[in-house]
């Protein structure tokens, strides 16, 4: 077993080792991960199996796209990532000290080493906007919160996707959750298994609604605004009506997802 970090500003993790397989979540720059060996060894060694620090999920990377670490580069980089400064608006750009070239970031996205608008990565250093980044999590509250979301509304749907030009359900409530200081694990069915349950009518800005199909199964995610809003991705970010029942399509006039439980963190 060895570990890897993510120096590109997204990388696709896959359910095999093949271009076309359904992404599963994406790794943000600055990413570290586990690279598992003994599920990498396939006869082209393009790809590597590896397990994401953040939250635990696995899957394919291609082996190009993650830089090796040493052990020391890993535990030294895991330690500065503990008091990480956090990029807080959906896109933003960092400049490399060492060659001038621009790369972009996006909300979630942790920087190690943070202090007045530089931080640095493996002993290269990189200049970023001080205005994009915020050096501790947010007070988590409903002004705070519609604050934060407003910037998200139309990102549109993606599987797999954590990041503004694309998320899914759960990767939009975990990244936006992550700028206060909450951490979720990936998916809707495994946040659903964190925090405490609360009723509707209890329910405040920040908490978690789930919904499922028919069959009983946790499919959806979204953030509570108040007892009768929530934000979601469905299609794209979209602010709409929750009830009882669930939420509620303007547009269509029906009910789209069935509210199964709400859960404060």
């Amino acid at each position: 077993m060895g570990y890897g970090i993510a120096l590109h500003s997204i990388i696709p993790v896959r359910a095999e080792a093949r271009e076309g397989a359904e992404q599963n979540t994406q790794m943000l720059f600055g990413e570290l991960c586990q690279i598992i060996t003994h599920k990498s060894e396939i006869t082209n060694d393009r790809w590597r199996y590896v397990r994401l620090d953040s939250d635990g999920q696995e899957g394919w990377v291609d082996a190009k796209m993650v830089t090796p670490m040493s052990d020391e580069e890993y535990t030294t980089y895991a330690e500065a990532l503990k008091s990480a400064a956090m990029v807080a608006f959906p896109m933003t750009y960092a400049v490399s000290e060492n060659n001038g070239q621009t790369i972009p970031l996006t909300a979630g996205t942790k920087l190690a080493n943070y202090q007045n608008g530089r931080f640095e990565v493996l002993g290269v250093g990189f200049r970023i906007d001080p205005s994009m980044v915020i050096t501790e999590p947010r007070e988590l509250n409903q002004e705070n919160l519609l604050q934060t979301v407003r910037f998200f509304l139309n990102v549109p749907y993606l599987w797999g996707g954590k990041n503004a030009l694309g998320m899914d359900c759960s990767g939009f409530t975990q990244t936006v959750m992550s700028l206060f200081g909450k951490s979720l694990k990936r998916n809707a069915s495994e946040q659903v298994t964190q925090g405490e349950e609360v009723s509707l009518e209890q329910a405040k800005a920040g908490d978690l609604a789930f919904f499922d199909h028919q069959d009983g199964k946790i499919s959806h995610v979204g953030i509570v605004v108040d007892p009768e809003r929530i934000i979601h991705c469905s299609g794209r970010v979209k602010v709409e009506k929750l009830d009882s029942q669930g939420i509620f399509n303007a547009e269509s006039g029906e009910y789209t997802h069935h509210l199964t439980k709400i859960r404060r963190l």
